[in-house]
């Protein structure tokens, strides 16, 4: 949605996971302590950094879950970078990852790739989206239940883990470079999304909410609820964080695409 909306906008380059298969990698190594802050720096610079350096327009942006590992180096290497923290209800995420990604997020075999090389057993895998969701650190206490899990709440845990990891990451930079939002209140809120805007210093008009107002699937044009097993499995590993970002005592909703 950020992508399609921000591109639209004259003098925006706008992205979606970009050079994925460089970021993904590199943001859980760097979660994980397998890589430092300058080994992390210099590999940001040299593809953020270069693409911004090279950008035709005045703003450049990504919009990617895969930085929210890394908002403390992207701060430090871009001082004029502003971090908008876009959170949807947990469930409808989980439920997306799910059934939509497919093997493409924490199947048994990529997850178990990358625990034995966090593990020191083998080799790093290949540069593969399927490869790169990060597990637990050593000395988490979720770590020895996590090697239990099935994959849905592996996915439960990530998006526990992403948001916790991203709202201290935003916390510690000056308020005028963040702005917290739900998806949620974004697509009913023409006003909001003028904040939005104002926020990334772009020009806003009308007009331009109705690509917020509806639904965008970049896979399956569906949506299924969680039954009662995942419910629990989810407000088990997610219900903290759900409640942190405003969700408490909502009920989960259906998505018409």
């Amino acid at each position: 949605m950020l992508h399609k909306a921000l591109s639209a906008v004259p003098g925006v380059e706008m992205h979606h996971e970009y050079a994925v298969q460089i970021t993904q990698p590199l943001a859980v190594k760097r979660y994980l302590g397998a890589l430092d802050e300058a080994e992390t720096r210099k590999l940001l610079d040299d593809t953020f950094g270069a693409a911004v350096r090279h950008a035709r327009t005045s703003h450049w942006g990504d919009s990617s879950n895969k930085l929210s590992w890394l908002i403390s180096d992207l701060a430090a290497l871009f001082p004029e970078a502003r971090f908008v923290h876009l959170v949807r209800d947990g469930r409808k995420v989980a439920s997306s990852y799910f059934h939509k990604l497919g093997d493409e997020n924490y199947d048994d075999r990529s997850n178990a790739v990358l625990q034995n090389w966090y593990d020191g057993k083998s080799a790093a895998p290949p540069p593969e989206k399927p490869y790169w969701w990060p597990v637990p650190r050593r000395g988490d206490p979720m770590a020895e239940d996590f090697c239990r899990f099935d994959q849905f709440q592996r996915i439960c845990w990530h998006w526990a883990e992403i948001n916790r990891v991203a709202l201290a990451a935003l916390a510690a930079l000056p308020l005028d470079r963040t702005l917290f939002v739900r998806l949620e209140d974004l697509t009913g809120s023409p006003a909001l999304v003028r904040t939005l805007y104002d926020f990334l210093g772009l020009p806003f008009c009308d007009s331009d909410f109705a690509v917020f107002a509806r639904p965008h699937n970049v896979n399956k044009p569906e949506d299924r609820l969680l039954d009662a097993r995942q419910t629990a499995q989810f407000q088990a590993l997610a219900g903290a964080v759900m409640a942190q970002l405003g969700y408490a005592g909502t009920p989960e909703y259906a998505v018409n695409y």
